[in-house]
């Protein structure tokens, strides 16, 4: 999809909203609230157990083989869609893939329940973006949590629709607004970002939602725990009756399924979710008297030959920003993002992490969500999480593709 305009190095931070009363604000509250609090949102922490914080380990056994009931040559998707997949060396699809396109192409809405790194991106894209080729007058939204994740879903796409004639945006904070009012004025066919920036366009009469037959939700339980409950409503109702709806989310809590139940109509659900991520983690507790030797304890444990990659989280950009400056200093190959860094900043840092460039991440939670880098071995808490979910979320980074994580919580004596 070469059309794609994505003026990445341009991105600098900007607002995310956790929306008010009736979804976009005015023009005044984005003013009052043109940034989100440093450490993600501003709630009150719950008090957490810390013998929750210990467990061991129990790798979860490989189930049965799954045995896909398609290829990508099966379905009847676009041709060109089909090529670009073959060029990629996919065959067969993941099993989240192999269900949801088999639905989706006969036009009902879905409900996808599965984990990150299952395929999901695909498994909502390849027939977005068929039914975008075969039909001229179709539109499509897709609305990610956070810019990172908006990214990459993009990057998907391009990927999958290459050469299809296709010419798409991306909304996200941060990026300059002459740039985004340049791309939607050539009228794309596909659309991605983030609530709060849609919101802006949406609010400034420059993005006409009604013309969408065909929008995609991904991850929504965190797009709802990051406060855009009111935005992503706002944005729902804007759009035509008539359309196509996809709702991806690991989770499927009541706030979840009263969105999905408001905004669809007789959706398929389709249910892959995975043993519990933490599952596969030994978590433990490491006590500290004092601030000297918190940073102490780190330093030796960030020195163990068993730490290869590891994610340290934070709970504030200033925390985040001394934390990371001391590892550097201590001799560490460390990066730090948040919301106060550029994009570029941030995606700079991401792809050195992923290229084992740096070996330590220092993050604030909102800044980590949309990160997908598989081969994590420790996640550090070295503040304590705001609630239970989020350090199951945290957590969750290590021990994938069948391997066992280490997740280490710091806590005061």
């Amino acid at each position: 999809m070469p059309s794609y305009t994505n003026s990445n190095n341009r991105f600098r931070s900007g607002p995310s909203r956790s929306g008010s009363g009736g979804g976009f604000r005015s023009n005044s509250q984005r003013r009052n609230f043109s940034r989100r609090p440093s450490g993600g949102n501003k709630r009150r922490g719950q008090y957490i157990d810390p013998a929750r914080f210990v467990k061991s380990a129990k790798p979860v056994t490989a189930e049965e083989e799954y045995v896909p009931t398609h290829t990508f040559a099966d379905f009847k998707i676009s041709e060109k869609i089909k090529q670009n997949l073959k060029e990629r060396g996919y065959i067969i699809p993941t099993p989240i893939q192999d269900q949801t396109i088999a639905v989706a192409i006969t036009g009902k809405d879905i409900i996808g329940i599965a984990d990150t790194g299952t395929g999901k991106t695909a498994a909502f894209a390849i027939p977005m973006l068929s039914r975008l080729i075969a039909d001229r007058n179709s539109r499509a939204l897709i609305v990610a949590p956070t810019r990172e994740l908006a990214q990459q879903i993009e990057q998907e796409c391009q990927k999958i629709g290459r050469n299809a004639g296709l010419f798409g945006a991306v909304l996200i904070g941060g990026s300059s607004m002459s740039y985004q009012l340049r791309d939607l004025k050539r009228n794309p066919r596909i659309v991605i970002g983030t609530p709060g920036r849609i919101g802006d366009h949406v609010e400034r009469g420059t993005l006409k939602l009604e013309s969408f037959n065909m929008v995609a939700l991904d991850e929504v339980d965190r797009m709802l725990d990051m406060g855009f409950i009111n935005d992503v409503r706002a944005i729902l109702n804007k759009l035509g009756e008539n359309r196509q709806s996809f709702f991806f989310s690991a989770t499927l809590d009541a706030k979840v399924r009263s969105l999905i139940q408001t905004f669809s109509n007789e959706p398929v659900t389709i249910m892959l979710k995975n043993a519990q991520a933490s599952e596969n983690v030994n978590q433990n507790v490491v006590k500290y008297n004092g601030t000297s030797e918190k940073m102490d304890k780190l330093h030796s444990i960030l020195r163990d030959d068993q730490v290869k990659k590891v994610i340290v989280f934070d709970e504030t950009q200033r925390n985040v920003e001394r934390l990371a400056k001391e590892l550097v200093a201590r001799g560490f190959r460390a990066d730090n993002i948040h919301g106060g860094k550029s994009q570029g900043q941030r995606q700079r840092a991401l792809q050195r992490f992923k290229k084992n460039e740096s070996k330590i991440l220092v993050a604030t939670d909102v800044a980590a969500r949309g990160i997908d880098v598989k081969d994590i071995t420790h996640v550090i808490n070295y503040s304590v999480p705001q609630s239970y979910d989020d350090y199951v979320h945290r957590i969750g980074r290590a021990g994938r593709a069948g391997k066992t994580g280490h997740a280490l919580t710091f806590i005061t004596h």
